[in-house]
Protein backbone atom coordinates (compact mmCIF):
# COMPACT_ATOMS: atom_id res chain seq x y z
CA UNK A 1 0.00 0.00 0.00
CA UNK A 2 1.52 3.44 -0.92
CA UNK A 3 0.58 6.11 1.64
CA UNK A 4 2.60 9.81 2.46
CA UNK A 5 2.82 11.91 5.35
CA UNK A 6 -1.07 12.79 6.81
CA UNK A 7 -1.81 16.64 6.94
CA UNK A 8 -3.72 18.18 9.17
CA UNK A 9 -6.57 20.78 7.51
CA UNK A 10 -7.10 22.61 10.80
CA UNK A 11 -3.27 22.60 12.52
CA UNK A 12 -2.71 26.46 11.09
CA UNK A 13 -6.38 27.38 11.90
CA UNK A 14 -7.23 30.97 13.04
CA UNK A 15 -9.92 31.96 15.66
CA UNK A 16 -13.29 31.13 14.54
CA UNK A 17 -15.41 34.08 12.98
CA UNK A 18 -18.59 33.78 12.97
CA UNK A 19 -20.38 31.38 10.39
CA UNK A 20 -17.08 29.11 10.40
CA UNK A 21 -17.42 25.58 11.21
CA UNK A 22 -17.92 24.63 14.97
CA UNK A 23 -14.00 23.60 15.15
CA UNK A 24 -15.32 20.79 17.85
CA UNK A 25 -17.37 19.63 15.86
CA UNK A 26 -16.56 15.85 14.11
CA UNK A 27 -14.41 15.94 10.98
CA UNK A 28 -15.57 13.92 7.68
CA UNK A 29 -12.51 11.82 6.98
CA UNK A 30 -11.85 12.14 3.29
CA UNK A 31 -12.51 8.09 1.94
CA UNK A 32 -9.53 6.15 0.78
CA UNK A 33 -8.83 5.93 -2.85
CA UNK A 34 -8.44 2.35 -4.71
CA UNK A 35 -6.44 3.31 -7.81
CA UNK A 36 -7.46 0.42 -10.41
CA UNK A 37 -5.96 0.13 -13.41
CA UNK A 38 -6.12 -2.88 -15.84
CA UNK A 39 -3.99 -3.70 -18.46
CA UNK A 40 -3.36 -6.58 -21.07
CA UNK A 41 -0.92 -5.97 -23.11
CA UNK A 42 3.23 -5.02 -23.51
CA UNK A 43 2.20 -2.33 -26.48
CA UNK A 44 0.69 0.37 -24.06
CA UNK A 45 3.61 -0.37 -21.23
CA UNK A 46 5.52 3.09 -22.12
CA UNK A 47 1.49 5.16 -21.37
CA UNK A 48 0.91 2.92 -18.76
CA UNK A 49 4.25 3.48 -17.05
CA UNK A 50 4.03 7.11 -17.09
CA UNK A 51 0.41 6.87 -15.66
CA UNK A 52 1.45 5.15 -12.83
CA UNK A 53 4.19 7.41 -12.00
CA UNK A 54 1.27 10.00 -11.66
CA UNK A 55 -1.15 8.05 -9.43
CA UNK A 56 1.55 7.59 -7.38
CA UNK A 57 1.99 11.38 -7.09
CA UNK A 58 -1.30 11.94 -6.10
CA UNK A 59 -1.85 8.89 -3.63
CA UNK A 60 -2.86 10.26 0.17
CA UNK A 61 -2.49 8.05 3.39
CA UNK A 62 -4.47 4.83 3.51
CA UNK A 63 -4.27 4.95 -0.61
CA UNK A 64 -3.39 1.98 -2.93
CA UNK A 65 -2.21 1.23 -6.52
CA UNK A 66 -3.84 -2.20 -7.95
CA UNK A 67 -2.74 -2.85 -11.29
CA UNK A 68 -4.62 -5.87 -13.19
CA UNK A 69 -3.24 -7.87 -15.82
CA UNK A 70 -6.15 -9.06 -18.01
CA UNK A 71 -4.56 -12.86 -18.78
CA UNK A 72 -1.12 -11.92 -19.69
CA UNK A 73 1.25 -13.69 -17.44
CA UNK A 74 4.44 -12.02 -18.86
CA UNK A 75 3.26 -8.54 -18.10
CA UNK A 76 1.72 -9.88 -14.56
CA UNK A 77 5.49 -11.20 -13.55
CA UNK A 78 6.89 -7.87 -15.12
CA UNK A 79 4.87 -5.63 -13.52
CA UNK A 80 4.77 -7.41 -9.68
CA UNK A 81 8.47 -7.26 -9.68
CA UNK A 82 8.41 -3.39 -10.90
CA UNK A 83 6.13 -2.66 -8.40
CA UNK A 84 6.81 -4.25 -5.25
CA UNK A 85 4.85 -1.77 -3.03
CA UNK A 86 1.06 -1.94 -5.14
CA UNK A 87 -1.28 -4.63 -5.16
CA UNK A 88 -1.02 -6.98 -8.55
CA UNK A 89 -3.15 -9.11 -9.44
CA UNK A 90 -4.48 -11.27 -12.16
CA UNK A 91 -8.03 -11.12 -13.69
CA UNK A 92 -9.19 -14.29 -12.37
CA UNK A 93 -12.16 -14.24 -14.49
CA UNK A 94 -13.02 -14.48 -18.45
CA UNK A 95 -10.88 -12.41 -20.33
CA UNK A 96 -11.64 -9.00 -20.81
CA UNK A 97 -12.12 -5.64 -19.45
CA UNK A 98 -15.34 -6.29 -16.76
CA UNK A 99 -13.92 -8.87 -15.33
CA UNK A 100 -10.79 -7.50 -14.92
CA UNK A 101 -12.34 -4.44 -13.32
CA UNK A 102 -14.08 -7.01 -11.43
CA UNK A 103 -10.38 -8.40 -10.15
CA UNK A 104 -9.26 -5.08 -9.03
CA UNK A 105 -12.64 -4.27 -7.33
CA UNK A 106 -12.58 -7.83 -5.30
CA UNK A 107 -8.66 -6.94 -4.81
CA UNK A 108 -9.08 -3.11 -3.10
CA UNK A 109 -9.16 -1.94 0.37
CA UNK A 110 -10.10 1.54 -0.07
CA UNK A 111 -13.66 3.29 0.59
CA UNK A 112 -13.91 4.69 -3.84
CA UNK A 113 -12.04 2.42 -6.10
CA UNK A 114 -10.87 4.91 -8.71
CA UNK A 115 -11.08 3.31 -12.38
CA UNK A 116 -8.55 4.65 -14.99
CA UNK A 117 -7.78 3.39 -18.31
CA UNK A 118 -4.13 1.88 -18.91
CA UNK A 119 -3.56 4.46 -21.81
CA UNK A 120 -5.13 7.51 -19.46
CA UNK A 121 -2.89 9.94 -17.23
CA UNK A 122 -4.46 11.63 -14.37
CA UNK A 123 -4.43 15.61 -14.38
CA UNK A 124 -2.67 17.30 -11.46
CA UNK A 125 -5.31 17.40 -8.65
CA UNK A 126 -7.49 14.31 -10.58
CA UNK A 127 -7.13 12.07 -7.21
CA UNK A 128 -7.98 14.95 -4.77
CA UNK A 129 -11.13 15.77 -6.58
CA UNK A 130 -12.40 12.30 -5.99
CA UNK A 131 -11.64 12.75 -1.89
CA UNK A 132 -13.45 16.22 -1.83
CA UNK A 133 -16.82 14.65 -3.97
CA UNK A 134 -16.70 11.68 -2.80
CA UNK A 135 -16.68 13.09 0.97
CA UNK A 136 -20.41 13.80 0.67
CA UNK A 137 -21.63 10.02 1.44
CA UNK A 138 -24.62 10.93 -0.91
CA UNK A 139 -22.72 10.77 -4.19
CA UNK A 140 -22.05 7.03 -5.17
CA UNK A 141 -19.92 7.62 -8.11
CA UNK A 142 -18.05 10.35 -10.02
CA UNK A 143 -17.46 10.71 -13.58
CA UNK A 144 -14.27 12.55 -14.92
CA UNK A 145 -13.36 14.70 -17.91
CA UNK A 146 -11.63 12.24 -20.61
CA UNK A 147 -9.65 14.89 -22.93
CA UNK A 148 -8.24 13.01 -26.12
CA UNK A 149 -4.42 13.27 -26.80
CA UNK A 150 -4.41 12.60 -30.47
CA UNK A 151 -0.91 11.09 -31.35
CA UNK A 152 -1.14 12.91 -34.59
CA UNK A 153 -3.70 15.69 -35.38
CA UNK A 154 -7.37 14.55 -35.23
CA UNK A 155 -8.84 13.86 -38.58
CA UNK A 156 -10.80 16.82 -40.40
CA UNK A 157 -13.43 15.09 -40.84
CA UNK A 158 -13.96 13.89 -36.88
CA UNK A 159 -16.71 15.25 -35.27
CA UNK A 160 -16.67 16.15 -31.37
CA UNK A 161 -19.77 15.31 -30.77
CA UNK A 162 -18.28 11.30 -31.38
CA UNK A 163 -15.30 12.00 -28.86
CA UNK A 164 -17.31 8.95 -27.11
CA UNK A 165 -16.19 6.46 -29.81
CA UNK A 166 -12.49 7.14 -29.07
CA UNK A 167 -13.59 6.86 -24.57
CA UNK A 168 -13.50 10.28 -24.02
CA UNK A 169 -15.52 13.37 -23.66
CA UNK A 170 -18.32 14.87 -26.42
CA UNK A 171 -20.09 17.62 -27.38
CA UNK A 172 -23.48 17.14 -25.37
CA UNK A 173 -22.70 15.83 -22.07
CA UNK A 174 -23.50 17.53 -18.73
CA UNK A 175 -21.60 20.65 -17.43
CA UNK A 176 -19.44 20.42 -14.23
CA UNK A 177 -21.20 19.44 -11.12
CA UNK A 178 -24.35 17.98 -13.20
CA UNK A 179 -25.76 14.51 -12.81
CA UNK A 180 -25.27 12.20 -14.93
CA UNK A 181 -26.71 8.14 -15.73
CA UNK A 182 -22.84 7.13 -16.14
CA UNK A 183 -19.11 7.99 -16.18
CA UNK A 184 -16.99 7.38 -19.14
CA UNK A 185 -14.88 4.61 -17.98
CA UNK A 186 -11.39 6.11 -18.59
CA UNK A 187 -11.93 7.98 -15.05
CA UNK A 188 -14.69 7.24 -12.92
CA UNK A 189 -14.78 6.81 -9.15
CA UNK A 190 -17.49 4.41 -7.76
CA UNK A 191 -17.54 3.66 -3.65
CA UNK A 192 -16.29 0.15 -3.23
CA UNK A 193 -19.75 -1.23 -0.72
CA UNK A 194 -21.80 0.04 -3.62
CA UNK A 195 -20.17 -1.71 -6.76
CA UNK A 196 -19.82 -4.79 -4.66
CA UNK A 197 -23.28 -4.88 -3.77
CA UNK A 198 -24.67 -4.82 -7.36
CA UNK A 199 -22.04 -7.31 -8.78
CA UNK A 200 -20.05 -5.35 -10.36
CA UNK A 201 -19.11 -5.07 -14.33
CA UNK A 202 -21.47 -7.49 -16.07
CA UNK A 203 -18.97 -9.56 -18.64
CA UNK A 204 -22.09 -9.54 -20.82
CA UNK A 205 -20.99 -6.13 -21.85
CA UNK A 206 -17.31 -4.30 -22.58
CA UNK A 207 -14.35 -4.69 -24.61
CA UNK A 208 -12.41 -7.68 -25.27
CA UNK A 209 -9.09 -6.88 -26.10
CA UNK A 210 -9.46 -5.02 -29.30
CA UNK A 211 -13.01 -5.66 -30.04
CA UNK A 212 -14.69 -2.13 -29.30
CA UNK A 213 -17.47 -3.12 -27.51
CA UNK A 214 -18.93 -0.93 -23.97
CA UNK A 215 -22.06 -0.10 -22.13
CA UNK A 216 -20.90 -1.87 -19.55
CA UNK A 217 -20.69 1.75 -17.27
CA UNK A 218 -23.69 2.81 -18.03
CA UNK A 219 -25.75 -0.82 -16.90
CA UNK A 220 -23.32 -0.30 -13.77
CA UNK A 221 -24.40 3.77 -13.05
CA UNK A 222 -28.19 2.30 -13.51
CA UNK A 223 -27.90 -0.61 -11.00
CA UNK A 224 -26.35 1.73 -8.63
CA UNK A 225 -29.15 4.40 -8.91
CA UNK A 226 -31.48 1.39 -8.72
CA UNK A 227 -29.69 -0.04 -5.38
CA UNK A 228 -30.29 3.21 -3.85
CA UNK A 229 -32.35 6.03 -5.98
CA UNK A 230 -31.51 9.08 -3.65
CA UNK A 231 -27.80 8.40 -4.44
CA UNK A 232 -25.87 10.35 -6.97
CA UNK A 233 -23.88 10.18 -9.85
CA UNK A 234 -22.07 13.33 -10.70
CA UNK A 235 -19.48 14.35 -13.33
CA UNK A 236 -16.46 16.72 -12.10
CA UNK A 237 -14.08 18.07 -14.65
CA UNK A 238 -11.44 18.49 -12.11
CA UNK A 239 -10.91 14.56 -11.83
CA UNK A 240 -9.59 15.08 -15.38
CA UNK A 241 -7.57 12.30 -17.33
CA UNK A 242 -5.84 12.65 -20.81
CA UNK A 243 -6.19 9.81 -22.77
CA UNK A 244 -4.24 8.22 -26.10
CA UNK A 245 -5.80 8.22 -29.32
CA UNK A 246 -3.35 5.93 -31.52
CA UNK A 247 -3.03 6.39 -35.22
CA UNK A 248 -5.22 2.97 -35.66
CA UNK A 249 -8.29 4.78 -33.74
CA UNK A 250 -8.27 7.58 -35.83
CA UNK A 251 -9.28 5.65 -39.15
CA UNK A 252 -12.74 5.87 -40.22
CA UNK A 253 -12.82 2.04 -40.10
CA UNK A 254 -12.42 2.11 -36.74
CA UNK A 255 -14.80 4.61 -36.01
CA UNK A 256 -17.35 2.69 -38.15
CA UNK A 257 -16.45 -0.12 -35.89
CA UNK A 258 -16.99 1.61 -32.57
CA UNK A 259 -20.36 2.85 -33.53
CA UNK A 260 -21.51 -0.68 -34.70
CA UNK A 261 -20.43 -2.37 -31.58
CA UNK A 262 -21.72 0.45 -29.68
CA UNK A 263 -25.31 -0.13 -30.84
CA UNK A 264 -25.13 -3.80 -30.38
CA UNK A 265 -23.83 -3.18 -26.79
CA UNK A 266 -27.00 -1.38 -26.26
CA UNK A 267 -29.27 -3.90 -27.50
CA UNK A 268 -28.05 -6.20 -24.59
CA UNK A 269 -27.84 -3.71 -22.30
CA UNK A 270 -31.99 -3.01 -23.20
CA UNK A 271 -32.54 -6.55 -22.28
CA UNK A 272 -29.83 -6.10 -19.23
CA UNK A 273 -31.64 -3.19 -17.81
CA UNK A 274 -35.02 -2.37 -19.49
CA UNK A 275 -35.02 0.28 -22.87
CA UNK A 276 -36.45 3.34 -20.87
CA UNK A 277 -32.96 3.65 -18.80
CA UNK A 278 -31.06 1.84 -21.57
CA UNK A 279 -31.63 4.68 -23.90
CA UNK A 280 -32.47 7.61 -21.60
CA UNK A 281 -29.32 9.98 -22.45
CA UNK A 282 -29.48 8.92 -26.19
CA UNK A 283 -33.02 10.08 -26.82
CA UNK A 284 -31.49 13.94 -26.03
CA UNK A 285 -28.53 12.86 -28.24
CA UNK A 286 -29.97 11.70 -31.28
CA UNK A 287 -32.73 14.48 -31.42
CA UNK A 288 -30.93 17.27 -29.94
CA UNK A 289 -26.94 17.14 -30.66
CA UNK A 290 -26.42 14.94 -33.33
CA UNK A 291 -28.94 17.37 -35.41
CA UNK A 292 -27.75 20.98 -33.69
CA UNK A 293 -24.15 19.18 -35.21
CA UNK A 294 -25.16 19.01 -38.44
CA UNK A 295 -25.73 22.32 -38.53
CA UNK A 296 -22.82 23.32 -36.56
CA UNK A 297 -20.47 21.60 -39.10
CA UNK A 298 -22.44 22.63 -41.94
CA UNK A 299 -19.34 23.77 -43.76
CA UNK A 300 -17.37 20.92 -43.53
CA UNK A 301 -19.27 18.20 -45.52
CA UNK A 302 -16.86 15.23 -44.27
CA UNK A 303 -17.64 16.19 -40.53
CA UNK A 304 -21.66 16.11 -41.12
CA UNK A 305 -21.14 12.54 -43.37
CA UNK A 306 -19.16 10.94 -40.06
CA UNK A 307 -22.17 12.67 -38.09
CA UNK A 308 -24.90 10.87 -40.15
CA UNK A 309 -23.19 7.51 -41.11
CA UNK A 310 -22.00 7.16 -37.17
CA UNK A 311 -25.32 7.27 -36.30
CA UNK A 312 -26.92 4.77 -38.98
CA UNK A 313 -23.29 2.33 -37.94
CA UNK A 314 -25.03 2.98 -34.35
CA UNK A 315 -28.75 2.38 -35.17
CA UNK A 316 -27.12 -0.98 -37.77
CA UNK A 317 -25.56 -2.32 -34.51
CA UNK A 318 -28.39 -2.05 -32.41
CA UNK A 319 -30.84 -4.04 -34.85
CA UNK A 320 -28.50 -6.64 -35.73
CA UNK A 321 -28.10 -6.89 -31.48
CA UNK A 322 -31.42 -7.04 -31.53
CA UNK A 323 -31.72 -10.09 -33.90
CA UNK A 324 -29.21 -11.96 -31.65
CA UNK A 325 -30.78 -11.73 -29.23
CA UNK A 326 -34.57 -12.78 -30.29
CA UNK A 327 -32.45 -15.86 -32.14
CA UNK A 328 -31.38 -16.07 -28.40
CA UNK A 329 -27.35 -15.71 -29.75
CA UNK A 330 -24.81 -14.84 -26.61
CA UNK A 331 -21.94 -12.71 -27.45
Amino acid sequence: MLSSHPVDPLADQATPVPGAPDPDAPVRPYPTLSVVVCCYTERRRRLLDIAIAEIRAQLGPGDELVLVVDHNETLWADLAAAHPDAVVCANEGSRGLSDARNSGTAAARGDIVVFIDDDACPAPGALAAVRARCADTDIVAVGGAVVAQWDSPAPRWFPEEFGWVIGCDYRGLPGDGSAIRNPIGAAMAVRRDALTDIGGFSTRLGRRGTMPAGCEETLMGIDLRRRDPSSKILRDTTFGVTHAVTDDRARFVYFARRCYQEGRSKAILSELAGTGDALSSERRYTTRVLPSGVWRHRRTPSRVGALVMGFVFTCAGYVSGLARRDRGVSR
